[in-house]
């Protein structure tokens, strides 16, 4: 007789303070530990040096993740992080993922609550476990409301209860706005003629604003993955605007078409799948990628750090 598979489980962690933490995160990795399940924390720096004093002579059987690195970008963490390790793993596998912390911006933060929302729909039906922690002392209150609203249980000191208020699906539209860019941006039009010209462009662009090599060439490559999606998949023409601002560039490329799939640039397709890498590549090289979508429009912006 075959076990049923557990259903997949997303709750978050309100903590306060390091010991709320580590009551809420140390027991739910060694429960995996003695399962004998895959287990991997994805945490920010200082976090992630509590966990290992915390689990001592088991620390060495935990994937320790630094966060801060790792998901520097929200849109990698589903990919670069999760997927990456749970992918290796073909049965239970458990993972504390903590992506939100005090010192995200408010331009991050909005591809923090997309990439919560959509943990729900990437791992559905999968035999696993993401507890994603939350610090109530240093996070404001719409943030924890953003968090009962990404997932569907929520444990703090009185216990787990059931969140009345998840609603991933309306989460995505609230933050899935149009993304307009600043007064006096560079900005080319193109099409498939204008298309191999463009990462030379976008790579000098990049130089003369002070991104250095080889950060320089991750932008170029960005861009370049991004105008041919829009020549391919996009209408066959787009706009490619460029900006400077003061620790970083930006780039942005908008096009007439529509994403289809939420998970798109997210989910590693399969090794038989032509296509569908760009978005995947483009999220692994920027600091920050967000997308605009509604049907007949589609605007992708990427970030990268001076």
């Amino acid at each position: 007789m075959v076990a049923a598979l557990r259903p997949f489980r997303h709750p978050a962690l309100f903590y306060r303070g390091d010991t709320e933490y580590l009551d809420g995160v140390v027991p739910f990795l060694l429960e995996g530990l003695d399962r004998g399940e895959p287990v991997a924390a994805a945490v920010p720096g200082r976090n992630l040096l509590l966990i290992e004093k915390a689990l001592e002579d088991r620390a060495d059987q935990v994937k320790l993740i630094d966060m801060r690195q790792a998901g520097r970008n929200p849109g990698a963490i589903l990919p670069s992080v999760l997927h990456a390790f749970a992918g290796r793993h073909p049965g239970p596998v458990r993972i504390v993922g903590e992506p939100i912390w005090a010192g995200r911006t408010d331009v991050e933060y909005p591809a923090c609550v997309e990439h919560e929302a959509l943990i729900n729909n990437a791992f559905a039906g999968r035999d696993l476990a993401v507890l994603c922690p939350y610090d109530v002392g240093a996070l404001p209150p719409p943030v924890l409301a953003d968090a009962e609203r990404t997932h569907p249980e929520v444990w703090g000191v009185a216990g787990p209860f059931v969140s009345a208020r998840f609603d991933p699906d309306g989460v995505r539209a609230d933050f899935t706005r149009p993304l307009d860019p600043p007064a006096g941006v560079v900005e080319r039009r193109f099409d498939l003629g204008q298309l191999a010209s463009l990462r030379g462009f976008a790579e000098i662009w990049a130089a003369r604003h002070g991104l250095r090599r080889p950060r320089r060439d991750d932008f170029a490559l960005a861009i370049a993955e991004l105008t041919t999606n829009s020549v391919l998949y996009g209408g066959g023409t787009g706009v490619l605007r460029l900006w400077s601002e003061p620790s970083q560039v930006v780039g942005e490329v908008s096009d007439a078409g529509t994403i289809a799939e939420p998970l798109a640039g997210r989910v590693p397709p399969s090794a038989t799948t032509l296509g569908g890498r760009g978005l995947l590549l483009v999220n692994r090289l920027a600091d920050l990628v967000r997308t605009y979508w509604v049907p007949g429009r589609t605007t992708t912006r990427v970030h990268f750090s001076r």
